[in-house]
């Protein structure tokens, strides 16, 4: 059975603090979801008609996407067209009183609606706005269309994805988008602490996709600007570090992190090349780097021979890192995930129940909490509206020009 994460008895860590998300798809409303699993009020305005356009993204049950059960759990949508007057008039007075306005649309949309951050910052001073672009709010691309895809290769990552020589991979998921949310995440609490703690003003956080894959790339750029070196796809290796790898098995693959110098040696023994654990010149990384073919040969002549489980078993036995390709069905079914609440079950507003994933990261005093579902478009519209001071009879004339819904 899944498990499902008991509502924190204490505040949350972000209880009273107030988010007005104008973000779609991906990397905007991540950042929101992880705000609003902490306790922040998350207010999402949504286009009327069509709403975010993640509603319809992958897999649909009854209608709606599953990945939005996830990615719009603990937010409350309000239907707002920001394109016309009235909209743009709203959505002015929910930032009157907010704390957070996160957006990614491309720069100069929000200026184009007088909803710039000098425009929003002289009503609301203590306003932090987060803005998530393809390149950022300045410098010559700023203005160029961008999405993940285009970050992930701009900020290097592409190059280094897929099988030597081949043609570069994704990785799997919205790497980029997902990266550029967390990076916004950490701008937003870091312009929080420095406003409440230390009688800071509100500021802009200013995130591109493109950056919050590079700042990831490790040595990427130290190592050509020393030796003029050009990192390249490795596969499922790991560049200068061996052996650490993935060995084909008799069923499937296993990873095997054996390039700590005692767990070498300890592998080596595991898998009956004591010879090779015991050579001088592989006692440290630099000698087994320049024989890394000679090694991963020798490793997967061993798992090759063996099952994934059979060689965890003796792995694990070892003491060496090791393990196996995980699916959607082995997360779902492990028991580690279980007991950490990483598989939680979740009820949709029609009712039906559908198992997402926990939240990370865990607090043990504050931890985050699914207060509610995902929403429907528009189901909270007339609640946010009331909650500004506008009566039954303005959101009816609202709803009959269109501009709410």
């Amino acid at each position: 059975m899944s498990a499902q994460l008991p509502l924190p008895t204490s505040p949350a860590a972000l209880q009273g603090v107030r988010v007005i998300e104008m973000g779609q798809l991906i990397a905007g409303p991540f950042a929101a979801k992880t705000l609003g699993e902490f306790g922040a009020d998350v207010i999402k305005i949504e286009s009327p008609g069509a709403g975010d356009p993640l509603r319809n993204w992958r897999m649909m049950k009854d209608g709606t996407s599953v990945w939005w059960q996830v990615q719009s759990r603990n937010k409350r949508s309000i239907a707002l067209d920001l394109r016309t007057e009235e909209g743009q008039e709203i959505a002015r007075k929910l930032i009157a009183d907010a704390d957070v306005l996160i957006e990614n649309f491309r720069p100069g949309t929000l200026e184009g609606w007088g909803l710039g951050y000098e425009q929003l910052s002289a009503i609301n001073p203590r306003l932090i706005m987060l803005r998530v672009s393809g390149y950022g709010q300045t410098g010559p691309y700023r203005d160029l269309p961008g999405f993940g895809v285009i970050g992930e290769a701009m900020g290097g990552l592409r190059h280094l994805t897929g099988e030597p020589g081949r043609v570069p991979v994704r990785c799997g998921i919205s790497i980029g988008d997902t990266l550029a949310a967390l990076h916004g995440t950490i701008g937003v609490l870091t312009a929080l602490y420095h406003r409440d703690v230390n009688g800071g003003k509100g500021q802009v956080i200013d995130v591109a996709l493109h950056e919050a894959v590079f700042n990831v790339m490790e040595s990427l750029i130290p190592e050509h600007s020393a030796f003029g070196a050009v990192r390249d796809a490795a596969g499922s290796a790991l560049p200068g570090i061996a052996p650490s790898n993935a060995y084909r098995c008799v069923d499937g693959f296993v990873l095997i992190a054996g390039n700590g110098d005692s767990i070498f040696r300890r592998l080596m023994v595991a898998i009956g090349r004591e010879d090779l654990g015991s050579e001088s010149d592989l006692a440290n990384n630099a000698g087994r780097v320049a024989r890394v073919a000679e090694l991963d040969l020798a490793i997967e002549t061993w798992t090759v021979k063996r099952t994934v489980a059979t060689a965890l078993k003796v792995l694990t036995a070892a003491g060496v890192p090791a393990g196996k390709v995980y699916t959607a069905k082995d997360i779902a079914e492990d028991p580690h995930y279980r007991a950490r609440d990483m598989i939680l079950r979740q009820v949709t507003r029609d009712g039906d129940a559908i198992d997402v994933p926990g939240i990370v990261p865990k607090l043990t005093g504050t931890p985050g909490s699914i207060r509610s579902s995902a929403p429907k478009l528009g189901d909270d519209t007339n609640e946010v509206l009331r909650q500004i001071g506008l009566s039954d009879q303005e959101i009816s004339d609202l709803r009959a020009k269109g501009a709410v819904a």
